[in-house]
């Protein structure tokens, strides 16, 4: 059963297989965040990017980001380190509009 899942995988040892589940995991992440803003939007009636969206991305984008990095695949470092850069700005902005309206 083992080597069923690992060859599935394509996984040559546990160590590989949690990287794999870690790496899931994130992906499980960054897609929820759609999931969460088709339903703010259609909750509001109109298109709307709530703040769960972009932690969502924050956090799917760094795990990947980890995965990846794991994987030394340099197309998917580069395309996560921007995305994890553009969430964490969108973050700070909420967060600075936030606090400067109270």
């Amino acid at each position: 059963m083992t080597e069923t899942i690992f060859s599935w995988l394509h996984v040559a040892g546990w160590g590989e297989f949690w990287w794999v589940i870690f790496g899931l995991t994130g992906q499980l992440l960054f897609s929820a965040r759609f999931i969460i803003q088709w339903l703010a939007s259609e909750r509001a009636g109109r298109s709307i990017v709530p703040v769960a969206f972009w932690y969502f991305s924050i956090l799917g984008g760094l795990v990947l980001l980890s995965y990846a990095i794991y994987r030394r695949d340099p197309v998917f470092i580069l395309g996560q380190s921007m995305g994890v850069f553009i969430y964490s700005r969108n973050l700070w902005l909420i967060h600075a509009e936030r606090r400067a309206s109270s």
